[in-house]
């Protein structure tokens, strides 16, 4: 699993991870240094054996150190330096997905050279998005109709 570097990606792509994990998957959610402790905090003992964790760890650079990498905390200019960053460790990952042969890469939305690389290496990838299917609308009728208003109001997002 390749979740996008925000606890709000994070904890679903976990939530799926234990749900697989009950019908006897092996899981292997992969993350940076810096969220990988809050991650391990909520793999309680029965979820342990099948659910690892793998560290990848992004190019620091500037104005994005270590401790940059994850969206908490992040100074809202230094978010596309963070996107860079991890688009730039696809052939990592590529050798990640190498050595431990998944039969399957789910990935999150934001990270298109994730499907590249799993097929580089011939292995299946499905996108699990962890937004739902309201936003969604929400999202496209913005895009294809940006000045009319949303025809739900209860799910219609706020001038502000």
């Amino acid at each position: 699993m390749l979740p996008w570097l925000a606890h709000g990606h994070i904890s679903p792509f976990l939530e799926l991870a234990k749900k697989l994990a009950d019908r006897n998957y092996h899981i292997y959610l992969c993350s940076t240094p810096v969220n990988v402790s809050s991650i391990k905090k909520r793999v309680t003992e029965k979820y342990s054996p099948s659910i690892e964790i793998v560290e990848f760890y992004l190019p620091s650079l500037t104005n994005c150190p270590p401790n940059y990498h994850t969206t908490n905390g992040l100074p809202p200019h230094v978010m596309n330096t963070l996107k860079r960053a991890f688009e730039m460790i696809m052939p990592n990952f590529s050798k990640i997905l190498q050595t431990i042969n998944p039969d399957l890469v789910i990935y999150d939305f934001n990270l298109p050279g994730a499907a590249d690389c799993t097929s580089s290496v011939n292995i299946p990838i499905v996108q699990f998005l962890t937004f739902s299917a309201a936003v969604i609308a929400l999202g496209i009728h913005m895009y294809d109709k940006p000045r009319e208003m949303f025809p739900f109001p209860k799910i219609y997002l706020s001038e502000y």
